[in-house]
């Protein structure tokens, strides 16, 4: 495992601190610091990886991965997917076809012990795991570093113990065994409050929690309606062949432009359907009938179809590892 003292990148930890995104007013604003923090991303560290969930602010992230590491001549990092086992079927669809389109390096982040349980025993989300069956690795974990006390977990995303170890257990051990230095991510400063605080280079640098890495977050200063903007006038006109230069925004599923159907489309199926924030197949709702871009952004919260439990318990999720 990397110690601290092997982080040796020249980048401002400070760099975002007490901003928002008001401090970046219009999309090129914000579109200009995205590529300056990514850039830098792509060439201080030794082996960077993006996040990638096949959401709409992951993507954009690896947008502007794919056009830094183009313009510049840097390798493109590969991309992380934490594979939880509960994910919608569109989102595994999605990361592998546009992972063959764009040519990635996909690393599927699991935490085969508890996958391995499940399928042995045929489990469905909700059924309760015995602690005392787990590896070693993941009793440490649930007794000794999140001190939970209970003889079982429910096979559930968004709790405690199940987030901890689908998602940011099954990430630590990528990034050591992959030995990734820099995790490019797209979190945002609106999206939840436990992350509003954060700033462009963030350092995780305790090896008792994680792998000693930095957070590369290079779209921290965009809002919601600022990514979807980001998506029609740039991210699609860019990379998909036939659609206009200067951006349109479809009113529903079928309404894209020169014969283009959803499948030539960078944009996951969940949100022309309404979602607004893609978390489990088990404990997350649509938000409207309407395209997560055409709904009610000012006045809804994005995340209110996630399930609250994890959502209240984000900022010390975060301070384990979580992103």
């Amino acid at each position: 495992m990397a110690s601290d003292s092997q982080i040796t990148v020249d980048v401002d930890y400070e760099d975002g601190t007490d901003e928002s995104p008001e401090s970046y007013p219009d999309l090129q604003d914000k579109i200009e610091k995205a590529i300056d923090v990514t850039r830098e991303g792509l060439e201080q560290y030794d082996n960077p990886a993006v996040m990638w969930t096949g959401g709409k602010d992951s993507t954009l992230t690896l947008y502007f991965i794919k056009e830094v590491a183009e313009k510049y001549d840097l390798d493109l990092p590969a991309a992380v997917f934490i594979d939880h086992y509960q994910h919608f079927d569109a989102i595994h669809d999605f990361v592998d076809h546009w992972a063959d389109e764009w040519d990635l390096e996909v690393i599927y982040a699991r935490n085969e012990d508890v996958g391995a349980y499940v399928e042995e025993h045929d489990f469905e989300p909700g059924d309760d795991i015995p602690i005392a069956d787990l590896s070693e690795h993941n009793r440490h974990h649930v007794r000794d570093i999140l001190e939970y006390e209970e003889d079982t977990f429910p096979f559930l995303l968004d709790t405690y113990v199940g987030n901890h170890l689908l998602k940011t257990v099954a990430l630590n051990d990528a990034l050591e065994s992959h030995d990734i230095d820099g995790v490019i991510s797209g979190v945002r400063w609106d999206e939840q409050e436990a992350r509003a605080d954060e700033t462009f280079f963030s350092p995780r640098h305790d090896p008792d929690i994680y792998p000693p890495h930095d957070r590369i977050q290079p779209i921290l200063q965009f809002d919601e309606p600022a990514v979807w903007d980001a998506f029609w006038h740039y991210v699609v006109p860019d990379t998909v062949a036939g659609f206009p230069d200067d951006g349109y925004v479809p009113q529903s599923g079928d309404d894209l432009p020169n014969g283009l159907t959803q499948d030539d489309i960078p944009v996951s199926p969940k949100y022309f359907a309404g979602f607004r924030s893609l978390g489990s197949e088990v404990s997350t709702e649509k938000s409207d009938e309407e395209p997560a871009w055409l709904q009610d952004m000012a006045n809804t919260t994005e995340r209110a179809g996630r399930a609250q439990d994890k959502e209240d318990l984000m900022e010390r999720l975060r301070d384990l590892g979580y992103m």
